[in-house]
């Protein structure tokens, strides 16, 4: 259970300012408020309305206990497509709760054998916007969780801004737990991204 009120960390925290994307140590005793914890990390919002993305690993600061396994073991059966697919979906944007594939940032992804044996997946990549500060933040939650599947030896990606992103890329899933009506204004949905 993710507590909604206030705590304070109970040690000093490597974070990531969203949206900028920089890194910092949030000091002991900080007060923050979970909300967000999806794919394995955590988005909190200090009192001054400042917003961080902490790792799982760094749980134990918040006062949480994961116990989440972080290893090839984890993943069960051989590596397939559906496999690749399942595992995007366990990212997360920082600010909104839907994960990439959902939101449409996924471009297209190819596996294809490595030189270095195994095998090797190649992902494209959107943003939400051109600009936006968590971009090695994302691409690297995706690299590093691709590179735990059983057989994968290498893992890149690469940030495309053609075609651009737009909300409509989203699926419908994505929209409804958003509340987006796309229906009544068609290219004038937006999404705030706090900047």
């Amino acid at each position: 259970m993710i507590p909604m009120e206030t705590i304070e960390l109970k040690r000093d925290c490597e974070a990531i300012a969203i949206p900028s994307g920089l890194r910092q140590t949030l000091p002991q005793g900080t007060a923050v408020r979970i909300v967000q914890a999806r794919g394995g990390s955590y988005t909190v919002s200090t009192n001054i309305h400042a917003m961080y993305r902490i790792d799982g690993k760094d749980a134990d600061a918040l006062g949480l206990n994961t116990g989440v396994a972080d290893d090839k073991s984890a993943h069960k059966g051989p590596l397939s497509e559906q496999l690749v697919w399942d595992t995007l979906k366990t990212i997360y944007d920082p600010e909104l709760p839907v994960n990439v594939v959902d939101l449409g940032l996924i471009y297209s992804c190819s596996m294809t054998p490595s030189p270095l044996g195994g095998t090797a997946i190649k992902i494209q990549m959107a943003l939400t916007s051109p600009g936006c500060g968590m971009s090695n933040v994302l691409k690297a939650d995706v690299e590093s969780k691709l590179l735990k599947l059983p057989d994968v030896s290498e893992a890149q990606v690469e940030v495309v801004f053609d075609p651009p992103w737009s909300p409509a890329r989203m699926s419908e899933g994505a929209r409804l737990q958003l509340g987006m009506d796309f229906d009544s204004a068609p290219g004038l949905v937006q999404i705030s991204r706090g900047f």
